[in-house]
């Protein structure tokens, strides 16, 4: 899993880094709001971490401008703010949790543990949908919900329609997806993306599903119902 800590005291960076790096979280880490907000634009991270009292754009800042671009992801609110109405703003405006400083890493990660499960678990039985397909998250198929025909994935075939799953009308540029599936720090060609939406396509076709991949020119790839 992929975090992104937003967090402008580098000594309470580098001690929540080194927790969450331990509990095998990836993390990505941010010291200002507008920096912050450049990342979690990417719309490649799992779930945000995100300071209020921040230097160029505070934590309430920048939640508007994700949940504006209608991103998603998780975000529990860290503050030495108190006050009850900056919990109700923090709510109001989008997070999904909100810590009070100090907090204790057992805590945090606990809370994190709660919103990745609650990510995750899609429906009762695991698994999301889209038109006539529907994605099992704990086997890694995919399956025509009419003729149950299915299909299992590899890993990163699974991450791929995942993503589309997730964001069923939007087009994905091929840089945030390639960094959704292999990280920031890749150096995975964005013509070999190619051949594993070229697999996913056959498997789709495989169990007739009634919609497709569609190559977006000069953009990246959409999810299209079939005429």
């Amino acid at each position: 899993m992929r975090l992104l800590l937003v967090e402008d005291s580098l000594s309470l960076c580098e001690v929540l880094s080194t927790v969450l790096q331990k509990e095998k979280y990836e993390v990505q880490l941010a010291h200002d709001g507008e920096t912050g907000l450049e990342h979690a634009l990417s719309d490649i991270y799992d779930l945000i971490i995100l300071d209020v009292m921040m230097p160029k754009m505070n934590g309430f800042e920048v939640l508007t401008e994700i949940r504006k671009h209608r991103i998603g992801t998780p975000v529990i609110m860290l503050t030495a703010l108190s006050q009850e109405y900056n919990k109700v703003k923090g709510l109001d405006l989008g997070a999904d949790d909100y810590l009070p400083k100090p907090f204790s890493t057992a805590e945090l990660l606990a809370r994190i543990r709660a919103l990745l499960r609650r990510k995750t678990d899609a429906s009762p039985d695991n698994t999301i949908s889209y038109g006539n397909v529907s994605l099992n998250m704990s086997t890694f198929q995919i399956y025509n919900k009419d003729t149950q025909k299915s299909v299992k994935l590899s890993q990163k075939e699974f991450d791929i329609i995942r993503y589309f799953f997730e964001r069923p009308r939007h087009v994905a540029e091929k840089d945030p997806l390639i960094n959704k599936v292999w990280g920031l720090d890749n150096d995975f060609e964005s013509n070999s993306l190619e051949v594993f939406i070229s697999f996913l396509r056959k498997k789709l076709a495989f169990i007739e599903a009634d919609f497709a991949i569609s190559s977006i020119r000069g953009v990246g790839y959409q999810l299209s119902a079939k005429n």
